[in-house]
């Protein structure tokens, strides 16, 4: 059975990252975008990683530059606007494509497992997918869903990883 974790991702170095790495722990993907009206979402998803890191919550987070061109050219002004704008410090991997023939195959791979208004395109920046411990996509949240909204989510997945 397929799962997130037979995909591999790359780093902002342009290392290769395993998302075996994070076999066991729930997960939440979103595409990002520095220069969007959604960007203080970063603020509510470093919130939710703070919060629940301890429990094995990861937030991975995409730059995308589809939609509008609202992200920095550079990778490492991405990841510098976003450590002193948000002060994010979960991961932020390398920009990619989310649709279209270049699309990202994790993404290819998300969008497959929970389509969202559009079929199986991303709307907009901050599309959020949930994991569940096991890498398997739970749900998709639209890009105007605050983090806060989906906080009962992810802690009813915490709650269900821990017993296992």
């Amino acid at each position: 059975m397929k799962t997130v974790y037979n995909f591999t991702v790359k780093k902002t170095n342009g290392e290769n990252k395993s998302l075996k790495d994070y076999e066991g722990k729930p997960l939440v993907i979103v595409n990002t975008a520095s220069k969007c009206g959604l960007t203080p979402q970063f603020t509510g998803l470093q919130e939710l990683y703070d919060k629940y890191k301890d429990d094995g919550l990861e937030i991975l987070g995409f730059p995308c530059d589809q939609f509008n061109n609202q992200e920095f050219a550079n990778i490492e002004e991405t990841t510098q606007f976003c450590q002193l704008n948000y002060g994010v410090t979960f991961p932020i991997f390398a920009k990619i494509d989310v649709n279209g023939v270049n699309a990202d195959p994790l993404f290819k791979y998300l969008k497959d497992q929970k389509k969202g208004l559009l079929g199986g395109m991303i709307k907009w920046n901050f599309t959020k997918f949930l994991i569940d411990s096991n890498g398997q996509v739970i749900e998709r949240y639209a890009p105007t869903t605050t983090p806060d909204k989906i906080e009962a989510d992810v802690v009813k997945l915490l709650s269900t990883s821990a017993s296992h």
